[in-house]
């Protein structure tokens, strides 16, 4: 009895879990739908797609390429102005800042130079001041030695 329970459990396990028979009846029938129904069918198909491609690789592509070489020199020609003008632009921008530059230069060298000249107008009154009491004092040495030598030429 055990024997026929363990011949039954066997049957059971390989129905459940053994899939070999069907996965062997579904590729038979996988080829078969393939090869003998349909025939070369998907052949034909395959190459005529294959044909349609080539065609349109040999008579699309160059007229494509050409036509993108033209836009792409466009678009270069365009880049190549725009840039040109930027940099117009920026060497415009920088002779501006430089001018900008140069007369605030310009205001602080004539600032400087009217400081210059108010200190060497200072320094003249002082030289001017300084020889007025030099002449001042050899004036009034030269009047005494002469009243000296007066006095001692009598």
């Amino acid at each position: 009895m055990m024997e026929k329970i363990a011949k039954d459990v066997g049957d059971i396990q390989s129905r459940l879990l053994d899939h070999r028979p069907v996965i062997s009846a579904e590729v038979r029938y996988f080829v078969r739908e393939f090869e003998e129904k349909r025939g070369l069918r998907e052949i034909r198909l395959l190459e005529n797609l294959n044909k349609t491609v080539q065609e349109t690789n040999e008579q699309m592509l160059p007229a494509n390429l050409q036509e993108m070489s033209q836009k792409l020199s466009d678009i270069s020609k365009r880049l190549e102005a725009a840039n040109h003008m930027a940099e117009r632009v920026q060497q415009r921008e920088l002779e501006a800042q430089q001018s900008t530059q140069l007369q605030a230069n310009m205001e602080k060298l004539k600032e400087d130079w009217a400081e210059f000249l108010k200190e060497q107008q200072r320094l003249k009154e002082e030289v001017d001041e300084e020889h007025a009491k030099a002449v001042g004092e050899i004036s009034t040495r030269f009047s005494e030695k002469k009243k000296d030598l007066v006095q001692f030429s009598l």
